[in-house]
C-alpha cells in the first residue's frame, strides 16, 4: 500500500488494471465521467464538481485519494461513503482473482470504484488520478473532460525531476477528441500539454488565460467570497464557498471553465447549481484537511498540503492570518526533501517537530537536524497527539496552532 510503504508499492504499468477491468465487465464504461490530474488542487477541485453536479440534481460518483479518516473516503456516491459491507463482499467475493492478479492496493481500490459506480447507475463520476496519469490506474476511462490543475515537483522518484518530465506524465490522461483544461500553466509545461493534445486531436482549453480570481472574507470563518472576472468582466460578484485559504482561488477559476467546457458538450449546470454548490462543497462532499479550522482562541487550522508549492501557498496564507505568535506542528515522510521546504518556512514561529504513525513517516530526529541546519529551532515530539498537547498548553487564545506537513499528520489529528 504505497500510502503507508511508498515506492515499494508502486506498479509501473496497466497490466493489472486491465485484467481486473476485463474481470469486472469494464465497470467505467456504464457511466460519464470527468478525470482530474495535476500535482496540487485535484482534489479540491474535483470536490467542487461533485458538490455542483449534486445541487443539479445528478445522482455523482465521487472517487478521490488518500483518505484521512476512513477508507471509505476514497468512494462515495452524492457524498455518502461506499458501504462497509459493499467493501467486505466485493473483496471476499474476488478474493481469488485478487491472489491471481497480486494487485497494489490502490489498483483494487480503483476497481472497486468503477464497480460501485456502475452498479449505483450513477449519472457522473469525478475520476481523480492518484500519481500522475500516463501510468495511474484510474487512466482507462474515457471521459468528457481531462482536467490538469497544475505542475508541481511532488512523487519526482516516479515522474521525473523537471516540470517537463512531470508534465508529460500527467498529460498522458488526455486523450483522442475529448477536451482538456489546464488550470494552471508555466511556459515551460505549456507546450508539453499543446502538443500532446494537437496529437490527439483534443481541443485545449488554458483556464488561467480566460479567468482571474480573488477573494474577500465571507460571512463567517469559515467561508469566503470569490470575485471571478472573464476578460475584464465580472461574471461571480460574491462566489461564496465553505473551502478556506487564498489558493482555493485558483481551483476556482479552474472549475469554472471546465463547467464552460461541459456546457458546449450539452451538459449545462444550472447558476443556482454552481453558487449553491460552491457555497456547500463540505457540507455535500464531506471534504477534510484544506485549511480546515479546528479551534478558534487560540485558532487552531490544519492541512494536508505537503509538497513545496502548496506549502508556499500555506506559508502565504499564514503570513496573512491575524494573530499573536504562531506555533507550528509539523512533520513529513521520509521520502520528502524537506530542506527546501523548511527554508521557507516562518521564521519566527515556535515549531513542535513530530511524526505521523506510518512506516513512512519520517523520524523525529532526522526532522529536527534538517531543522537545525535551515535555521529553525523547536522541540521534538513522537506523537502528533503530544505535539499539539504542548503547542496547546504553550499557546495564549491570540495565537495559531498550524498542523500540517503530511497528510498523515492531519489524518492523526482529525
Amino acid at each position: 500500500m504505497y500510502q503507508r510503504i511508498g515506492k515499494a508499492a508502486y506498479k509501473d504499468d496497466l497490466r493489472n488494471t486491465l485484467a481486473l477491468d476485463e474481470h469486472f465487465g469494464y465497470s467505467h464504461r456504464y457511466f460519464k465521467s470527468i478525470h482530474i490530474a495535476g500535482t496540487n488542487g485535484k482534489g479540491s477541485v474535483s470536490h467542487i464538481l461533485a458538490s455542483i453536479f449534486q445541487s443539479a440534481g445528478l445522482k455523482t460518483g465521487l472517487y478521490t485519494s488518500p483518505h484521512i479518516k476512513d477508507f471509505r473516503e476514497r468512494i462515495k456516491v452524492n457524498g455518502v461513503p461506499v458501504p462497509e459491507k459493499f467493501v467486505i463482499e466485493f473483496t471476499r467475493e474476488n478474493k481469488k482473482i485478487f491472489e491471481s492478479i497480486e494487485p497494489s492496493f490502490f489498483e483494487m481500490t480503483v476497481a472497486m470504484a468503477f464497480k460501485y459506480f456502475a452498479e449505483q447507475n450513477v449519472d457522473i463520476a469525478i475520476i481523480e488520478t492518484g500519481m500522475g496519469g500516463r501510468l495511474d490506474s484510474t487512466n482507462i476511462i474515457t471521459p468528457m473532460a481531462s482536467v490538469i490543475t497544475n505542475i508541481g515537483t511532488d512523487h519526482s522518484e516516479f515522474l521525473g525531476i523537471s516540470p517537463k518530465s512531470i508534465a508529460l506524465e500527467k498529460a498522458g490522461i488526455i486523450k483522442h477528441k475529448i477536451p482538456v483544461i489546464i488550470g494552471e500553466s508555466h511556459p515551460e509545461t505549456t507546450e508539453v500539454f499543446k502538443t500532446r493534445a494537437e496529437e490527439y486531436n483534443s481541443r485545449i482549453v488554458f483556464a488561467q488565460n480566460n479567468y482571474t480570481c480573488s477573494s474577500s472574507p465571507g460571512k463567517s470563518v469559515n467561508s469566503q467570497f470569490f470575485q471571478v472576472k472573464k476578460g475584464g468582466k465580472t461574471v461571480y460578484r460574491k462566489l461564496e464557498t465553505d473551502l478556506m485559504g487564498s489558493y482555493q482561488q485558483k481551483n476556482a477559476v479552474t472549475v469554472i471553465q471546465t463547467l464552460d467546457v461541459l456546457k458546449r458538450q450539452k451538459i449545462p449546470i444550472p447558476k443556482e447549481s454552481i453558487l449553491k454548490g460552491f457555497r456547500n462543497v463540505i457540507k455535500n462532499t464531506g471534504l477534510l484537511g484544506r485549511w480546515q479550522v479546528l479551534g478558534k482562541k487560540p485558532m487552531t487550522i490544519c492541512d494536508i498540503a505537503h509538497n513545496i508549492e502548496a506549502l508556499r501557498e500555506i506559508t502565504d496564507q499564514l503570513s496573512l492570518t491575524q494573530k499573536n505568535r504562531l506555533h507550528m506542528v509539523i512533520g513529513f515522510n521520509e521520502d520528502k526533501d524537506v530542506t527546501p521546504i523548511l527554508e521557507m518556512m516562518p521564521r519566527d514561529a515556535i515549531y513542535y517537530f513530530t511524526k505521523s504513525s506510518i512506516p513512512r513517516a519520517m523520524s523525529v530526529d532526522r526532522l529536527i537536524k534538517a531543522s537545525l541546519a535551515t535555521g529553525l529551532n523547536g522541540s521534538g515530539f513522537e506523537t502528533v497527539k503530544d505535539a499539539l498537547q504542548e503547542a496547546r498548553k504553550n499557546a495564549s487564545p491570540s495565537d495559531l496552532i498550524f498542523i500540517g506537513g503530511s497528510t498523515f499528520v492531519v489524518s492523526e489529528i482529525l
